[in-house]
């Protein structure tokens, strides 16, 4: 079923993507092949809008794939009959306010959500602290048998 407004599944979107927390992110490299890894995206909405960010090493095969197609897709199955799927624009975004806003949201929320991202990347002016802006065109919420909500952006 197709839903007009985000805020039709929000709140089912936050609460699984805040309990299972990674998922799968698929990528394509330069010869058309995809390549999924397991990614920790933090989500929150704006004016009605969901946006994700990873934090993630800047000179990754994963930047060279973005570099060819900045288009990537998430798969979250916490539970088999419940997935969410995000099809999304990913979009580096180098400058510091950004940095320390995505550090500062790992940081402060709760777990397992939260982390702290100073072990990995030493500080947010780590040259290899990369943040990658999440912005879906398309989501999708199933809850088998009782349906599938999608909501286009």
């Amino acid at each position: 079923m197709q839903v007009q407004q985000f805020a039709e599944i929000e709140q089912e979107f936050i609460e699984r993507v805040f309990r299972v927390v990674w998922c799968a992110v698929a990528t394509v490299d330069a010869h058309n092949r995809p390549r999924t890894r397991v990614l920790h995206p933090y989500w929150e909405v704006v004016d009605g809008r969901p946006v994700g960010w990873i934090a993630t090493g800047r000179h990754t095969a994963k930047a060279g794939h973005l570099a060819q197609n900045a288009h990537v897709s998430l798969a979250y199955v916490g539970e088999v009959a419940k997935p969410v799927y995000v099809e999304c624009l990913a979009e580096w975004q180098d400058d510091a306010a950004s940095k320390q806003h995505v550090w500062d949201a790992f940081k402060n929320a709760a777990p397992p959500m939260g982390y702290d991202p100073e072990p990995i990347f030493k500080a947010v002016d780590d040259p290899d602290f990369g943040i990658l802006k999440l912005t879906p065109w398309r989501v999708e919420v199933t809850n088998y048998p009782h349906g599938t909500y999608v909501w286009r952006g």
